[in-house]
């Protein structure tokens, strides 16, 4: 008798754990929160860029900025918790086609060379691209440029810009903050960058300028995701939602106009 109660404990003890154990696999984490349960999706991008995405220092160099906010929201419409991958900007497309990112929000105009590799959605913004040069430098127009050594970001739309731009020196470099930087050091003439990033730099650096560029065929930001992506037309319903909504107009008013 006391072997049989000694077996039904242990059965019954094996029972419990195996319970326990199956509980614990659903919820890893152990929240109970509105997290639980949702699957993780990846956004790959350049957190150089800001005021699209960038490093704050005052939240412990968490990448923040105008597409984050974008994709959060996305995100939660759609079930997902957020993820964010910070790389250089010409890996981007790269890590999409190795499956590493889900997609991708870096200020990314759709050129046609880029459809080739990658799907987009539809544009969620538009601005313009800029000359930058040293105050006083009289690089003002995309003429005046000619024979002067132009940096670019690698792989944006703004090194496509420079390349159709007769006589440039361009100097592709991976990130903008380096950018503005070889200009104050003069060991490059100017660089294109977009007016919206361009305007965050001037303000903190009083001995630059920027004028614009007259607008090319190929503009605006989209998202870009791998080809035949399932995701596309669900992110397309949700950029639609905050269209329709204010959400996304609130959002640039506060990115782009309250910095």
């Amino acid at each position: 008798m006391k072997k049989f109660k000694s077996l039904c404990t242990i059965a019954l003890t094996t029972v419990l754990a195996l319970g326990v154990v199956a509980c614990g696999t659903d919820n890893p984490s152990g929240n109970t929160g509105s997290e639980a349960g949702k699957k993780k999706i990846v956004m790959g991008t350049s957190a150089d860029y800001p005021p699209y995405e960038y490093h704050d220092t005052s939240k412990g160099g968490e990448v923040v900025g105008f597409d984050v906010d974008i994709a959060k929201s996305i995100a939660d419409q759609l079930g997902y918790t957020l993820e964010v991958k910070d790389m250089d900007f010409n890996g981007l497309i790269p890590a999409l086609q190795a499956g590493t990112v889900d997609f991708v929000m870096a200020g990314m105009t759709p050129t046609e060379e880029r459809k080739q590799s990658v799907d987009f959605s539809d544009i969620y913004f538009e601005a313009k691209n800029t000359i930058v040069a040293k105050k006083g430098s009289k690089l003002a127009t995309p003429e005046s440029l000619s024979g002067k050594k132009v940096a670019v970001q690698l792989g944006s739309i703004q090194e496509s810009a420079a390349k159709d731009m007769p006589g440039l020196n361009i100097v592709p470099l991976n990130k903008t903050g380096e950018i503005i930087q070889e200009i104050k050091a003069g060991r490059v003439d100017a660089a294109i960058i977009e007016d919206t990033v361009a305007k965050g730099f001037i303000e903190a650096n009083k001995d630059l300028e920027f004028n614009m560029i007259p607008k090319t065929e190929e503009a605006g930001s989209a998202i870009a995701f791998p080809k035949n992506s399932d995701k596309t037309a669900d992110f397309n319903k949700a950029l639609k939602a905050m269209k329709d909504s204010g959400q996304i107009e609130s959002m640039v008013k506060n990115w782009f106009e309250a910095k």
